[in-house]
């Protein structure tokens, strides 16, 4: 029932539809309208699925403006350009206030406001520090000179679009440079001091926007603002788009496939385990990854399977392990990441993995001392007596017997074919030898 319960869960949360904004009144003239989005923490593909949707419904409501309130470290590449493609294409001038005070607007988020027509800071707010970072086992460090020349291209294009100090605007990337509100009004770098949405629309009230060909001028002062949530879909992608809960989710999904094949029968962690590894992909795919990172995963999920089937005794989980974690931290590829985040990232990982280690090497040795009990004599062990082939024996195979998968060997050397109800002859620690039972031959004798 639990997994049955996930499984709707999850396929409800990915197709949900977006739920019109329950802010709206309907008597209200739409021409007067400010809409509002909020935008805090990483920057992230749920995210920019939000904005998208909040911008077609202010299109659609023709509102007069569209207002971004921001505080972020950081996110990811894809989702930033995206987002900065919206801002600069859609009919409405755009407002990016980086509040309330305290607030950042880090690496992504400084390329955010650089994107908007009318930048805004509240009072003690700091933007910048957007030089691109590179991961590595190592840790973070600086990305390679022709990423760095790229990024610091597109800011200062960016910026001087918009009316802003280009040299100012790129040094944010190649300097790392960062600023308070007061000094980023100085410098041109914003257009207003606000401490909060409505003082920014008093301050740009009677303002003239020119914006792809077209003027807009703001009527501002009193009037209605429509705001809306993320709706599940977009709260979904919104947790699994970060590299460091989607790589969680993913190990989630591999504990419970491990747990449950080391105990057949059980069902529940291989449903719950396979859903929660479908939904780590799809987070994975959701941010820029490198491709040794995921060929490592890849590995060690493998390597890790592989221990359940065969008697590694701990070594290539232990394989599996060291590649998980090398291929884990390699995975992100994600410059616009705030440079403190890759240090909990590894930290994330070393634990998670750690865990995962300590429950492989629990489960290895109950095995060890289960076979050391059953050599020990005949009254620690009391073998089935009968069960049924999962597969061919071919020789040998495995057979289910009392709700538990065992290993079992054709006593005369023949090929038994899968669903075949046989007799256990003898035991020797896990292997049990077998023979087709006398029900088995008599009903395959009426069959011919």
């Amino acid at each position: 029932m639990v997994a049955v319960f996930l499984f709707f869960a999850t396929t409800t949360l990915i197709f949900a539809s977006a739920a019109p904004p329950d802010t709206l009144n309907k008597n209200e003239s739409y021409a007067r309208t400010v809409y509002l989005i909020e935008v805090e923490g990483v920057i992230t593909t749920g995210q920019k699925n939000f904005i998208k949707r909040q911008v077609e419904n202010a299109k659609n409501m023709e509102s007069q403006l569209l207002i971004v309130r921001i505080n972020t470290p950081g996110g990811l590449v894809d989702a930033t350009m995206k987002i900065n493609e919206l801002f600069m294409n859609v009919p409405m001038p755009v407002a990016v206030l980086v509040a309330p005070s305290g607030a950042i607007a880090g690496s992504a988020g400084t390329f955010i406001l650089m994107a908007s027509d009318i930048a805004a800071m509240a009072p003690g707010t700091t933007i910048g520090a957007a030089q691109p970072v590179a991961i590595s086992p190592e840790g973070a460090g600086d990305a390679a000179e022709k990423t760095i020349t790229f990024y610091a291209s597109y800011m200062r294009n960016t910026a001087e679009e918009k009316g802003r100090p280009g040299d100012i605007a790129e040094r944010f990337v190649t300097e790392n440079l960062s600023l308070g509100s007061t000094e980023s009004l100085e410098k041109g770098m914003i257009d207003y001091l606000a401490g909060n949405v409505h003082e920014l629309l008093n301050k740009i009230d009677g303002k003239e926007i020119l914006k792809l060909g077209e003027i807009y001028k703001l009527n501002t002062i009193d009037v209605p603002i429509v705001q809306d949530e993320m709706t599940f879909a977009e709260r979904l992608q919104n947790w699994l788009s970060n590299p460091q809960v989607a790589f969680l989710v993913l190990m989630a999904g591999v504990l419970g496939i491990y747990l449950g094949l080391s105990a057949p029968g059980t069902i529940v962690p291989e449903v719950g385990g396979l859903i929660l590894i479908i939904m780590g992909i799809y987070g994975i795919g959701l941010f820029d990854v490198n491709t040794t990172g995921v060929i490592l995963l890849l590995l060690g999920i493998g390597l890790i399977m592989a221990e359940i089937f065969t008697s590694g005794f701990g070594v290539l989980g232990t394989g599996g392990a060291i590649s998980l974690a090398i291929g884990a931290i390699m995975l992100p590829l994600e410059p616009f990441m705030a440079s403190d985040w890759y240090p909990a990232f590894i930290v994330t990982v070393g634990g998670t993995v750690l865990g995962l280690v300590i429950i492989m090497v629990v489960v290895v040795q109950r095995v060890i001392k289960s076979r050391q009990r059953w050599t020990g004599g005949s009254e620690h062990f009391n073998p089935p007596e009968k069960g049924v082939t999962v597969n061919e024996l071919n020789p040998e195979g495995r057979i289910k017997a009392r709700g538990e998968h065992w290993r079992a060997r054709s006593i005369d050397g023949s090929t038994i074919p899968a669903g075949t109800e046989v007799i256990v002859v003898k035991a020797e620690t896990l292997l049990l030898w077998v023979q087709i039972s006398e029900n088995e031959k008599t009903k395959n004798g009426n069959t011919k």
